[in-house]
């Protein structure tokens, strides 16, 4: 973030200390300094630029005019004004932020000029007496403390719930409100209609004010929320082994509003993910399920993206390793909470409550508290080693995969339910290691599996289209794509 320049402007012999005093504080203050960039014409470099151009023109790059008044009025040029004045004059003209401080003389003390030029400072803007140093230090944080907040740099109320400085009901994607309506009507029974406008919705959701729109409302709905929050995306990679390792087979970057990042980053991660296939009953569908449950998955996902610090420069981060799936957010739990009483029922403190509220109504979190615990049953469920929940500069869920011996064992017996009675003396011997290369690899390339068997790329081809043609493979893509295998043969 650029540093807000302020102008310190007053006449400098008289108000040498206090010019002084006031830029060393500006620059070592804890909160200030992370915010402001105080100048003084002093010190800058001798130049043979006329003087009053050069000090008019560092007033029009400053964001703040902060002017020091005191009993004298200055040196004056040829028509009789002096530097301070003409600095306060041009912040005028070019809508500076001014702030004026006087010292507490009496009019009777000051220069005549002084008076005058006080007297015009005081019908445009409030100004604000000191009597020392230390007290206007004092007036001029509590004034910048006061900008920081009404430019909304600087929050009093949570992310979520603040207005955004600069967006408008006009950021905001109608289409996509009229499909949460349809949604949170079926899921929860929201009560507005579908006609209902985008004013209206967002105001019964407490995420809009006068054509002014919340942070809240842009992550949900926002025609391009990253243009707003350039940190909200998810960044997904899949490493064939358990460490981090380059180069990186699969690496993808979402955008998009928060149900969109978390329906792309779960296809992510479910494309590169077993699934085995079940027998069929009755019904025409074959029960199946992904060797990490989907629904422990998706509130995991939910969590980074629902309850993340939308303040921080981090962004939702997913790693998917040959033994483990690791989702990071930039967050902390709340205040007394440990990850332990994450693994029980407990209350409901979301990070960002009104994000949370329409995910909530949508069908994409719960508010029980329910929803940690239940990625720990789902996965116990599933023959899984219990996840794990870890806080440190981030919060850290891993949802572990089988074992490598296990999954091997797993998949191979997969491959035999699947199409060993049923197909297995129809398929080659290179047909067989295609099939096993994509379940360890889904991404993989045709060169790849060239390179992998030893034959050339259009023998892989023209196994591919035989097994495609069978309902064994599918192709989801082009560039880019992954392979899936089929839960249903054809023959």
């Amino acid at each position: 973030m650029r540093k807000i320049k302020i102008f310190i402007s007053s006449v400098q012999v008289e108000m040498a200390k206090e010019r002084w005093a006031l830029h060393e504080y500006l620059l070592s203050d804890p909160l200030l300094g992370k915010f402001f960039e105080p100048f003084l014409f002093e010190l800058l470099p001798a130049s043979d630029q006329n003087a009053a151009n050069v000090y008019l023109r560092e007033v029009e790059l400053c964001d703040i005019y902060l002017g020091i008044l005191g009993n004298d009025y200055g040196f004056e040029d040829d028509a009789g004004i002096s530097p301070t004045e003409r600095e306060f004059d041009h912040a005028t003209l070019h809508h500076k932020t001014r702030l004026v401080f006087l010292t507490s003389n009496s009019a009777s003390d000051r220069r005549p000029k002084q008076n005058v030029f006080i007297n015009k400072v005081q019908s445009g803007l409030v100004r604000k007496r000191f009597s020392s140093v230390e007290d206007l230090k004092a007036s001029v944080y509590a004034a910048l403390v006061k900008y920081l907040e009404e430019k909304e740099i600087i929050r009093t109320g949570p992310f979520d719930a603040s207005l955004h400085p600069k967006a408008t009901l006009q950021d905001i994607d109608t289409e996509k409100v009229a499909a949460f309506v349809r949604l949170a009507k079926s899921k929860r029974g929201f009560p507005l209609p579908e006609t209902a406008s985008v004013e209206v919705v967002l105001t019964h959701l407490n995420l809009s004010q006068e054509n002014r729109v919340t942070n809240a409302a842009l992550l949900l709905f926002g025609k391009n929320p990253q243009r707003f929050f350039i940190n909200a995306e998810v960044r997904c990679a899949y490493f064939q082994g358990n460490i981090v390792e380059k180069p990186i087979p699969s690496y993808k970057v979402f955008q998009g509003d928060v149900f969109e990042l978390v329906n792309q980053a779960e296809d992510f991660i479910l494309s590169k993910l077993d699934y085995s296939v079940g027998t069929r009953s009755k019904n025409t569908e074959i029960p199946g399920q992904y060797e990490i449950p989907r629904e422990a998955i998706a509130e995991a996902l939910v969590n980074a993206i629902a309850h993340r610090d939308y303040t921080s420069n981090g962004s939702v981060q997913v790693m998917m390793f040959r033994d483990r799936l690791e989702i990071w957010n930039p967050g902390l739990l709340p205040m007394g909470w440990t990850t332990e009483k994450l693994k029980i029922l407990h209350s409901s403190i979301p990070f960002n409550p009104l994000l949370a509220h329409p995910m909530y109504l949508a069908g994409y979190i719960e508010r029980l508290g329910t929803g940690t615990a239940d990625i720990i049953r789902l996965s116990k469920e599933a023959g899984l080693q219990e996840p794990v929940f870890l806080q440190d500069e981030d919060f850290k869920t891993i949802l572990y995969r089988k074992t490598t011996e296990e999954a091997t064992e797993q998949g191979d017996s997969k491959l035999g339910d699947k199409l060993g009675d049923k197909l297995g003396d129809k398929l080659g011997d290179t047909s067989m290691k295609i099939i096993v290369a994509i379940k360890n690899d889904k991404e993989i390339s045709i060169a790849q599996l060239a390179s992998q068997l030893a034959i050339s790329t259009t023998a892989v081809e023209n196994q591919l289209a035989k097994l495609k043609k069978k309902g064994i493979l599918l192709r989801h893509g082009t560039k880019g794509g992954y392979w899936e295998i089929s839960k249903e043969s054809k023959e």
